[in-house]
């Protein structure tokens, strides 16, 4: 697979629910269906599932091609289940480099679709024997998301020893302001300094995906990795890093341990968007679930994910593009053609690009949205861009080259294990250590 040159402007949400969705209506295209082809996207991403059916609707509506969403509560035992049916899905979604190796079989040439030609940077789309099989259409960024309203009143308190922002732009800095929250929760009318950490399937993407992409991102670039590449084998260099940030995570919390195993990422969203926490690891995507509860636009910030590495105070959000596109080459021909003809709509028609900019508020790689009116209006990407403009480094998504989910599924398990006591970070440790190489041979060396 060709390497891929990932451009960051701003990974990977896991599912809420099962929701499908067929189209109906004629619509004023070909009354014969089966000549047209037809459409099944599996979507992985179920806080924009309501997006995605109004969106089949509306292209079954102006093309008469019976189009049906679904969007899975667990994405890669129901892609597994499903594309060996006959009526398997026409198109899917994949992470990243080493999640397509488990799926280039199935991926279409997509090099006479407006959706690669249109990218900004073709070099974007992923590649199996040469060919562009893999479309990215969603880039985010993702950190400490805070209230800034409850920061500030943090700031005015007499006990308080951090006095501002400017000042909150390290891991020392930031564990004093997440311990002095917590000791004077009451105080400041919250629950905890941070969100609930849950790490059921709908959260635990947050710890054992983006998270560990701040350690692997500073190794990498220790050892001059190319980013875009999963490497055989490291030494976890970073992990204690991380150790400190979780220890804030699960110990300065809205909840106990105890609960965080069965903590989701509605609870973790409902308790920021209520005010109840002053911290939320998380990124763009989770703006449409904060917005028009208690907190106001005006008072979202984002701060970097800090790990007490040198120089951090430069650091920035953490970037990824971790969501592409894949048409099913094992699907009929007329499906196929039916698909490309759903992704080019989606990247053209003004009702798709305003739904996928504003609704789901994904910044895109795609020329067609260059004007203004399809500009995300979210506040954690103006916070990403004022970071930028002041010259701050992304952490570059080195997650979406991790060797397999099964890497990311066990360490989550040796994290939760840890801070329930039932662990110790030595097996966090071996993840990073031992686990990695074992992934990586069992995936590239078949």
């Amino acid at each position: 697979m060709q390497k891929v040159r990932q451009i960051i402007i701003t990974a990977v949400a896991a599912s809420l629910c099962v929701g499908m969705t067929t189209a109906c209506g004629s619509g004023s295209g070909s009354s014969d269906k089966n000549a047209d082809g037809k459409v099944y996207y599996l979507n992985k991403k179920p806080e924009h599932a309501k997006y995605w059916e109004k969106l089949a609707k509306q292209f079954q509506k102006e093309t008469g091609i019976e189009t049906k969403i679904t969007t899975s509560p667990n994405y890669d035992e129901t892609l597994r289940s499903e594309i060996a049916k006959s009526d398997a899905p026409t198109m899917f979604q994949v992470d990243g480099p080493p999640n397509l190796e488990q799926w280039k079989k199935y991926g279409t040439d997509l090099s006479d679709t407006k959706g690669y030609k249109e990218l900004t940077d073709s070099k974007l789309a992923l590649k199996a024997d040469d060919k562009p099989v893999a479309l990215p259409f969603a880039i985010d960024a993702y950190g400490l998301i805070y209230n800034k309203s409850i920061l500030n009143k943090y700031f005015k308190s007499s006990w308080a020893s951090v006095k501002s922002v400017s000042k909150l732009n390290n891991f020392e800095a930031l564990k004093t302001v997440a311990d002095e929250v917590q000791k004077h929760k009451d105080d400041l009318g919250i629950k905890g300094a941070f969100t609930s950490a849950g790490m059921d399937d709908t959260s635990g993407y947050r710890f054992n995906y983006h998270l560990p992409s701040g350690p692997l991102f500073y190794e990498y670039k220790d050892n001059n990795w190319d980013m875009n590449t999963t490497v055989p084998a490291v030494k976890g260099t970073y992990a204690p890093n991380m150790k400190k940030i979780w220890d804030l995570y699960i110990h300065d919390s809205t909840v106990p341990v105890s609960a965080i195993s069965g903590k989701s990422m509605s609870d973790a969203t409902s308790e920021f968007a209520l005010g109840e926490a002053l911290f939320l690891q998380s990124g763009t995507w989770s703006y449409t679930d904060i917005s028009g509860q208690s907190v106001e636009d005006s008072d979202i910030g984002v701060l970097p994910i800090y790990l007490d590495v040198k120089g951090e105070e430069e650091q920035g959000l953490n970037t990824v593009t971790s969501n592409y596109w894949v048409v099913n080459s094992k699907a009929p021909k007329a499906n196929q053609k039916a698909t490309k003809k759903f992704i080019d709509w989606l990247i053209t028609s003004d009702a798709a690009r305003t739904s996928i900019s504003q609704d789901m508020g994904f910044l895109t790689p795609f020329k067609t949205f260059s004007d203004k009116k399809y500009a995300p209006k979210n506040p954690i990407y103006t916070e990403y861009t004022k970071l930028k403009k002041e010259g701050k480094y992304d952490v570059y998504g080195v997650c979406a080259v991790t060797p397999s989910h099964q890497w990311q599924k066990d360490l989550g398990n040796a994290m939760l294990n840890y801070a329930q006591g039932t662990g110790d970070w030595d097996a966090v440790q071996k993840v990073f250590s031992d686990d990695w190489a074992k992934e990586y041979n069992l995936v590239y060396k078949q």
